[in-house]
């Protein structure tokens, strides 16, 4: 598969790039863009993603990284859609832990297909909840190591070659211009060569639809980062101790605010809690970390995240299985459902909660986990 590798690309091609993207946006180089704040603890609105409660089930599944296939699939076997994907959850709440993006060609359809359950199942009374993975963020701000082939294509348009010879020209003769007025010889075939090598058709308009005025990239920006329901925390990467006190409604208050604050300066982002490695789009210690540093860590956690279990994607399962640990209160549920040379053996998997009942969904049949925890650890004091 091929993947764009834009951190090893030239800084000759990033330049184009990024002027490529500032003559298709109309971005101004060098606008300062407004400060993010740090992720100081401080009360938060109240949060309608922080107390949804429901006497339905609630069905969750973890990373797609564009597998639209396995996705539709999965959410077949767990009843959510019907042989046509249209929605059939009736009342029940839908959670996807977000990375629906990057490695795989479908994620474009894969979060059409959300948009559109979304408004479904809120006309039958029931709810989709689709939050943020750090691959969304990853788009968001440029980063496009795991971008496949298949996903530039997805936005390719009929007139995406003259669009794209438009700024080529234009990109031309600025380059032309700036080498002049470096004494330097600019020639134009080169010029045209590494540009079309850095801008496949469908690139441009893949950013446009990502950036802040962007259909996709407005939907991203909207997402919530933790979802509370039934006192069961779900989100992408994990509750750090060094985020937990933020509570679930700062938490999602602080990542909003993060991502209304892009583009940002490199300075800027180092204190972003979306970006950084404890933050809770990244965070792998509730999937990683041994038994014992999770009986000392986790009740703390719960406590401050008025939790009683935490359910987490991003740290794949392989084979593919649901996985709990530190008794049922922490939930791992991303399977590798792309499978293939990213995830060998990974399967698309669904975590189905009715009433206090676990069950992992698989296409071959269902699997009991257990109860929940009837009531959070009490925290150390």
């Amino acid at each position: 598969m091929f993947v764009v590798t834009y951190p090893r690309m030239s800084k000759i091609g990033r330049s184009l790039v990024a002027l490529a993207f500032a003559l298709a946006i109309g971005l101004t180089a060098g606008a300062a863009p407004p400060s993010a704040s740090a992720q100081t603890p401080r009360p938060a609105p109240p949060d309608p993603s922080c107390d949804i409660r429901t006497t339905d089930r609630v069905v969750a599944v973890g990373d797609v990284h564009g597998a639209f296939d396995n996705f539709t699939a999965i959410l077949r076997a767990a009843k959510m859609v019907d042989a046509r994907d249209r929605w059939s959850g009736g009342r029940g709440v839908l959670v996807q832990t977000g990375d629906i993006l990057d490695r795989g060609a479908d994620s474009r359809k894969a979060i059409d297909l959300l948009r559109r359950l979304e408004r479904d199942a809120q006309q039958a009374g029931g709810r989709v909840v689709s939050l943020l993975g750090n691959h969304e963020v990853m788009r968001i701000v440029d980063d496009f190591r795991y971008l496949s082939q298949g996903e530039i294509a997805a936005f390719k348009e009929r007139d995406s070659e003259a669009y794209r010879d438009s700024i080529l020209k234009i990109s031309d003769e600025r380059a032309a211009q700036r080498a002049k007025a470096e004494g330097r010889e600019h020639d134009p075939a080169a010029f045209r060569e590494q540009f079309l090598k850095e801008l496949p058709l469908g690139m441009i308009e893949m950013r446009q639809a990502f950036g802040p005025e962007g259909d996709y990239g407005k939907w991203v920006r909207q997402r919530a980062t933790v979802a509370r329901i039934n006192g069961v925390v779900f989100l992408h990467g994990g509750i750090s101790p060094d985020t937990a006190s933020l509570g679930c409604a700062g938490i999602n208050a602080a990542v909003r605010k993060e991502m209304a604050s892009l583009p940002a300066s490199a300075e800027q982002r180092k204190s972003f809690i979306s970006l950084g490695e404890t933050g809770p789009l990244w965070y792998r210690g509730l999937a990683l970390d041994p038994e014992e540093t999770l009986a000392t860590t986790l009740p703390a956690i719960l406590d401050q995240m008025e939790a009683r279990a935490i359910v987490v994607g991003h740290t794949t399962v392989l084979p593919g299985r649901i996985k709990t640990r530190a008794g049922g209160r922490v939930i791992q549920i991303d399977t590798g459902m792309l499978n293939g040379e990213f995830y060998e053996g990974g399967v698309p998997a669904a975590l189905e909660m009715r009433g206090e009942t676990l069950t992992a969904i698989y296409q071959d049949g269902r699997l009991m986990l257990g109860d929940l925890p009837r009531a959070p650890a009490p925290a150390s004091r």
